[in-house]
């Protein structure tokens, strides 16, 4: 599909990196809270959640819009911590590094999940289908020094 492919080559740009942690999440944001969590507008393209996390400093409730990767007919998903293919890792690994039950909207539905850093060979399996699912991811990694964290988030209900 011609649109998709503009859409993976116009975002695996620096420029887009730059710009995109700015842009996107607070139109997901507004869309979802205007749609009372029906649409997120990134989602009209790649599957998408609003992630709830805990702060992993303050404590507080984060609500992060971010493109995932369902898995098993809506029980678990994958999130891709690629932060446009910037330097840091986004802030939402780390509040689910430390307290990795959360809640994700999906589909209109609050659905509380745990989530689980992936590493060794099951994130080496996993980081290949992600490739396949969204090839810029490779360019995201190619631009950063630290490896992108992959977490699966399975739903407690």
């Amino acid at each position: 599909m011609i649109g998709v492919r503009l859409v993976q080559k116009i975002s695996s740009a620096p420029a887009f990196a730059k710009a995109a942690p700015h842009v996107i999440p607070a139109l997901d944001r507004a869309i979802h809270r205007l749609t009372r969590g029906k649409v997120l507008l990134s989602a009209q393209l790649l599957p998408g959640v609003v992630l709830t996390s805990t702060g992993a400093r303050s404590g507080r409730p984060r609500r992060t819009p971010l493109a995932c990767m369902p898995e098993k007919e809506g029980r678990s998903w994958i999130l891709i911590g690629s932060n446009f293919g910037r330097p840091g890792h986004p802030a939402w690994t780390a509040n689910l590094l430390a307290h990795p039950d959360a809640e994700i909207s999906w589909k209109g539905e609050d659905i509380p999940v745990t989530a689980r850093l992936l590493e060794g060979e099951e994130r080496a399996g996993v980081w290949r289908a992600a490739l396949a699912f969204w090839p810029p991811y490779a360019t995201y990694q190619a631009r950063v020094e630290r490896e992108i964290r992959l977490f699966r988030i399975v739903s407690r209900s």
